[in-house]
């Protein structure tokens, strides 16, 4: 397990109490795992997503995460339209473990809101929240 020193948490990124970090990517926003969790869960062996066009609220499980010790569920950070899913996680899931940021990514969506993203923590705010 690493040390909240040792883990890699973009500036560029806003993350949710349950784990997941959310990048704006032009009009669409990325969703998926932080360092922190997959690190949490150990080897992920499978990754569960929606369709695309499936819509979700804040808050609403859109997914799971099975690894060797435990599967987690995933939970929306802002509502909107799923516009695409990681296709890749069903061969590769452990993309997430050793990427989470980049080929490890989950799912890209419309927001319904996107000035919602900014209500999400900064990367010190979740820190501090990370130490208790």
């Amino acid at each position: 397990m690493k040390e909240l020193n040792e883990l890699n948490l973009p500036e560029d990124l806003r993350y949710t109490e349950d784990h997941e970090w959310v990048r704006t990517e032009s009009a669409n926003v990325k969703i998926g795992i932080d360092d922190y969790a997959q690190d949490q869960l150990g080897d992920i062996v499978f990754v569960e997503l929606p369709q695309v066009g499936d819509k979700f609220a804040k808050g609403d499980e859109f997914g799971t995460v099975e690894s060797v010790k435990a599967v987690s569920e995933l939970y929306m950070p802002i509502g909107g339209e799923i516009f695409a899913i990681n296709e890749n996680l069903e061969e590769t899931p452990e993309s997430v473990n050793s990427s989470p940021y980049d080929d490890g990514w989950m799912i890209e969506i419309k927001p319904d809101d996107p000035a919602k993203i900014e209500s999400l923590m900064d990367k010190n705010a979740y820190l501090e929240m990370l130490k208790g």
